[in-house]
């Protein structure tokens, strides 16, 4: 196994969890709505230096690039990855032919003791995101759908093309369960 990370090697700074709950308790509270875009924002504008972290990880554990990593060995390097950075636990599973699942039960963006009405975790939204589309060479969105913020035992976020989010966020508009959207996209 690999040392340490070394973050400033990877472009990356280590960041508290109260720090993160702190900014984005702030920001709610005083930009109201237009706080979560500027969470997503500023989680997309880190993908670029979370792929090179990745990449550069990567490279000390594996002598394939991300290109060349199969789907079963990239999951799992993205989950290891993920974990020794200070994420949390994750896992990647197909939901649909149109949707990945990542869920964790101990995200750093998340605060049970948050009680939001809606899923909190903005920022990573934006950085998986554009994480994932950088991964696929393709635009990719993201939404959570559940989030320990909010009560839940889990986040859980959904991946896949706009289209296929659109369609389950509108279906769940209209009282359909996200897993039973995303079944239903094929």
């Amino acid at each position: 196994m690999a040392g340490a990370m070394q973050l400033d090697q990877h472009g990356m700074v280590a960041l508290s969890r109260a720090s993160l709950g702190a900014l984005r308790t702030a920001l709610l509270r005083d930009a109201g709505p237009g706080g979560v875009a500027y969470l997503q924002e500023a989680g997309f504008a880190g993908g670029e230096a979370l792929m090179a972290s990745f990449r550069q990880w990567l490279g000390g554990r594996d002598a394939r690039p991300v290109g060349g990593l199969d789907t079963e060995s990239f999951r799992a390097r993205a989950v290891e990855y993920f974990h020794e950075t200070g994420w949390g636990h994750v896992s990647i599973t197909p939901l649909s032919g149109a949707l990945v699942a990542i869920d964790s039960d101990d995200w750093s963006e998340s605060d049970p003791a948050a009680a939001l009405p809606h899923p909190g975790c903005y920022l990573t939204s934006g950085l998986l995101a554009d994480f994932f589309s950088r991964v696929a060479e393709a635009p990719l969105t993201v939404m959570e759908v559940e989030c320990r913020s909010m009560g839940h035992p889990r986040c859980r976020w959904l991946l896949g093309n706009g289209d296929a989010l659109q369609a389950v966020y509108q279906a769940m508009t209209e009282g359909v369960p996200y897993a039973e959207a995303a079944a239903n996209l094929g």
